[in-house]
């Protein structure tokens, strides 16, 4: 009786797949592949050459990122820019804004384009802007109004001014004109005005709720209570009706009076700015009365934030040799508007930051209702 072959020896404990057995390979004469899992060690030092190579993918696109603003502001302007004016044609900013494109485009070697987008009480034009992409080529000029005071006239309002925008600079100043028509064609001063506000109920127009006629109005009752706000739907009904003798005196933006204090037809009593100025030298500011009463309706163009500051700073130097020209000062001293620009964008972002912060206090304190 044969006996079998006895196998390899195995030693206790030996797995059988770990004997010293012939590779399969060797007896079907096919190559014998062998699959191996990879250790801790390997995995742990595949995943720190595959972190190696991504910081170092990582360090190559970390200059382009930090070179990209630059380098748009290098070949910035390269397109037409867009101003936007959230009023109608024809209004004071509107104005302002057809002054000054000619000669910041000239100035930026790329044509500036007017946009009207009306609405909310130049709130939508302004909402467009703050939404709009933060290159430079769409841009807002604006007054105290549309970003100021009208957002916090409203329940829900679309921005924040100071961190929906990034100023560029101030262009120009206008005050409020206090004056009277001819039903109180004996008062000749604001003091006479107030003087005669002890006695009985002085009615002052303005355009609107909310603007900064009203609340220049609002300003005054503090000082004294018998002066009544009347509100319109504009400054045409507003002047026509102190005209008319229908009220006892007007609040308004000065564009909107200059003419007709011009032709006499309205008695100016006061401007708001903290000096008299230039084109009415011989009315006095309301601060030779009542000090530290200074009411200004600044008029600026702003870019959406998040625009680079390079861009933000070529607009700069863009817009003050455009205030600079004769023909400019010449303009808009036409239109009732002083030339002025700050210091520098920074200047201006603090302004607007400071006006908010001031002016919404004067709109609580007033109660002024809130819209929608």
């Amino acid at each position: 009786m044969a006996v079998p072959a006895a196998g390899p020896a195995r030693r206790i404990g030996q797995h059988p797949r770990r004997l010293n057995s012939p590779s399969p390979g060797a007896a079907t004469g096919r190559p014998f592949i062998t699959i191996r899992r990879p250790t801790m060690r390997t995995r742990q030092s595949t995943r720190r050459g595959a972190l190696r190579k991504l910081a170092a993918g990582l360090g190559l696109l970390l200059p382009l990122a930090i070179a990209a603003p630059a380098m748009a502001a290098d070949n910035y302007p390269s397109k037409p820019i867009r101003l936007v004016v959230g009023y109608p044609p024809g209004g004071s900013n509107d104005i302002a804004a057809r002054i000054i494109a000619p000669e910041l485009g000239q100035a930026l070697g790329a044509s500036v384009v007017v946009e009207n987008r009306a609405g909310a009480n130049g709130v939508i034009g302004a909402d467009h802007v703050a939404k709009s992409e933060a290159d430079g080529y769409t841009l807002l000029l604006s007054s105290i109004s549309p970003i100021v005071l009208a957002p916090q006239t409203m329940k829900t309002p679309p921005f924040y001014a100071p961190k929906a925008f990034k100023a560029v600079n101030m262009m120009a100043l206008t005050p409020e004109a206090i004056a009277v028509g001819p039903k109180l064609s004996g008062v000749k001063s604001l003091k006479d005005l107030l003087d005669r506000a002890k006695t009985q109920q002085i009615t002052l127009s303005s355009s609107g709720t909310g603007g900064l006629p009203h609340l220049t109005i609002e300003l005054l009752r503090k000082v004294q209570p018998n002066i009544v706000h009347v509100p319109y739907k504009g400054a045409g009904p507003a002047v026509t009706d102190t005209l008319g003798a229908h009220v006892d005196g007007i609040v308004m933006d000065l564009p909107p009076l200059y003419s007709l204090i011009k032709e006499k037809r309205l008695t100016p009593l006061a401007v708001t700015s903290e000096k008299r100025v230039d084109f009415l030298s011989d009315v006095p500011t309301a601060q030779e009365v009542l000090p530290g009463f200074n009411v200004e309706n600044w008029v600026g163009i702003f870019a959406p934030a998040g625009t680079p500051d390079a861009v933000v700073a070529k607009l700069d130097a863009a817009l003050r040799k455009a205030v600079a020209e004769s023909k400019v000062k010449t303009l808009l001293a036409d239109a009732a508007m002083a030339p002025a620009v700050l210091d520098s964008p920074q200047a201006f972002q603090k302004r607007l930051a400071d006006d908010y912060v001031r002016w919404g206090k004067v709109i609580k304190d007033a109660g002024v209702e809130l819209s929608n």
